[in-house]
């Protein structure tokens, strides 16, 4: 299928990723996504009078979001545009992109911003309420912690999903230390020639804004808090549950920052794009949920969903990206699938530049629109794995206008 909706190209950009508590702790995400979208919008020469629609992805509430996308698009100079806040857990960055695509695709929208953020530093602490417990004490949440610690469905921890994958499956510590090694090896390759790759969608040197937004607090050269692994350093690491075989080298880290594309007509597509000689075209979505505490599963039925709507095959991809949050998902999804794993997640992924939930999938869209204009077109496929077992993938194709 070919959805009618198209990603201008070069109509999309995001932020460096700080390691939680580094760069970005103290920014408000959305006030944020906003500041860094008025000035990408204008580096690029879009009016933002022009969007007409906006799907609003985070996972970490930030005080007042209450209000999401009607707030974040009356902040860029586009309060004429609504639409839905979306919470999707490392699924949404796919999902707000859907929701884009539908709204272009029933001809309720023209111009349409899908646009993630997250803030896991200094997430919120809520207090619940509850009149009839004992001495009417309510109960509290730490909303990051607690949730990347227990899935109340199980209860469970996200490690403990892919640890029981890593069982079944027969992945061990050894696998993952070298994979590990090689997706670092591929990320350098967008650090070469002055950060060349990261340049044609980041604006870098970065400026950090204060929280108040009215100068700026440091700047950045790139993503903040990257790992440099080494073959010794990896082997000295223990798994970190007891009788396990992952290690914390073998996992991402949490981070913060945000990312965007625009949705538009194919018409309009052309006139947005920084090159119109170049189309990107939306070929299929799919969503997934596998079997309770088995999440890194998830990615694999996601993208065989989004492959068949596509009509296409995985040996039709000429690039693949993967939400990786842990070394044993690109493992897994490289042993059902036949995708050469040396091959996949070239100039970077969520494993080495981190895990800010929402606006990592929408990243990794970028990049994969990215490496295929390098590759002079053809099909690629994103897919990864989300809170509650679920995942979502989408095929995007670019060629010739």
């Amino acid at each position: 299928m070919i959805y009618k909706a198209e990603i201008p190209y070069g109509a999309y950009w995001s932020t460096p990723f700080a390691r939680w508590q580094g760069s970005f702790a103290n920014l408000h995400s959305i006030e944020f996504a906003a500041h860094v979208a008025r000035l990408e919008l204008a580096k690029r020469k879009i009016d933002p009078k022009l969007f007409d629609y906006g799907a609003l992805g985070f996972s970490v509430p930030q005080q007042h979001s209450f209000y999401g996308l009607p707030w974040l698009t009356g902040l860029i100079g586009a309060g004429q545009a609504g639409g839905p806040t979306l919470m999707q857990a490392c699924a949404t960055g796919v999902r707000t992109l859907l929701a884009a695509a539908q709204e272009i695709e029933v001809g309720m929208a023209s111009v349409a911003l899908a646009i993630n953020c997250d803030r896991t530093s200094n997430g919120p602490h809520l207090y619940y309420p509850n009149p009839r417990a004992p001495g009417g004490t309510g109960t509290a949440e730490n909303w990051v912690m607690d949730n990347f610690g227990c899935d109340p469905l199980g209860p469970h921890a996200m490690l403990t999903t892919a640890e029981n994958v890593a069982r079944k499956h027969g992945i061990g510590t050894a696998a993952q230390h070298e994979l590990v090694l090689r997706r670092e090896e591929q990320y350098r390759q967008a650090l070469a020639d002055d950060s060349a790759f990261l340049k044609r969608f980041m604006t870098l040197p970065f400026d950090v804004p204060a929280p108040n937004f009215k100068k700026t607090a440091n700047t950045m050269t790139g993503d903040e808090g990257v790992s440099q692994s080494t073959v010794d350093g990896l082997a000295k690491l223990k798994p970190v549950m007891d009788g396990g075989s992952i290690t914390f080298g073998g996992q991402t880290h949490p981070a913060d920052g945000n990312a965007a594309l625009v949705v538009t007509t194919r018409e309009k597509a052309r006139e947005l794009a920084t090159d119109p000689k170049i189309a990107v075209r939306l070929r299929g979505f799919g969503l997934a949920r596998v079997a309770l505490a088995y999440m890194p599963e998830s990615m694999v039925p996601a993208a065989q969903r989004a492959l068949d709507q596509a009509g296409l095959k995985f040996g039709d991809m000429a690039a693949i990206k993967t939400h990786n949050p842990f070394a044993v998902n690109d493992l897994y999804f490289a042993a059902q699938t036949g995708a050469d794993i040396a091959k996949m997640n070239n100039f970077g992924c969520s494993l080495v530049w981190g895990h800010p939930q929402a606006p990592m999938g929408t990243r990794a869209i970028i990049e994969l629109i990215e490496e295929l204009v390098l590759r002079g077109g053809g099909y690629g496929l994103f897919t990864g794995c989300a809170a509650g077992d679920t995942g979502m993938a989408v095929v995007i194709e670019v060629g010739d206008a």
